[in-house]
């Protein structure tokens, strides 16, 4: 499983996949979420801009998961 690492409070889902390089583009999570492929702590997610906070996994199925950690 991959990690990304924030110094902030939260960061929001599509910077996730972008960090992870599981997408390209922004507009590409579009796509992801409309077809149920994006689950944060295995729960599907809808919402580009769902905070993500650290301890929080984050899967594209097909494609891999990352846990988000905060950066020491």
């Amino acid at each position: 499983m991959e990690k990304v690492y924030i110094h902030t409070e939260f960061i929001k889902l599509q910077q996730v996949l972008k960090l992870a390089g599981f997408i390209d583009q922004g507009s590409d999570v579009k796509v992801f979420l409309a077809e149920g492929q994006v689950l944060v702590n295995g729960v599907t997610a809808t919402e580009r801009g769902k905070k993500i906070h650290p301890g929080d996994v984050v899967e594209v199925k097909g494609i891999g998961k990352v846990e988000v950690l905060a950066e020491a």
